[in-house]
């Protein structure tokens, strides 16, 4: 890990109606990151969409995001590598929770 790299926890939700990256999950492990993806948890389909969308949400190049455990697990830490300047402070908007609709 460079000293330019973000870690940090998240929890996926696959075969989402509407894939979204934002809320709070509250884990024995601690706060993680909520990613919802359409892809379901099948032969790495919603590992990739998760990537994906992490590479979005943090406006980073897929190669940048990897993950370091977790890969056949709902609850994954993520590496973003290198981050961007803003990744910290972004990651905390992410954290809010999501308005209710």
């Amino acid at each position: 890990m460079s000293q330019d790299a973000l870690r940090f926890a998240v929890r996926v939700k696959p075969g989402a109606r509407r894939p979204t990256v934002g809320g709070r999950w509250d884990g024995a492990a601690g706060p993680a990151l909520v990613v919802a993806v359409a892809a379901p948890a099948v032969e790495g389909k919603a590992n990739e969409a998760v990537r994906r969308a992490l590479a979005g949400a943090f406006g980073v190049r897929l190669g940048d995001v990897r993950f370091v455990s977790g890969e056949r697990s709902r609850d994954k830490l993520v590496e973003v590598d290198p981050a961007p300047a803003n990744a910290a402070s972004r990651l905390e908007d992410l954290l809010r929770p999501l308005p209710q609709t």
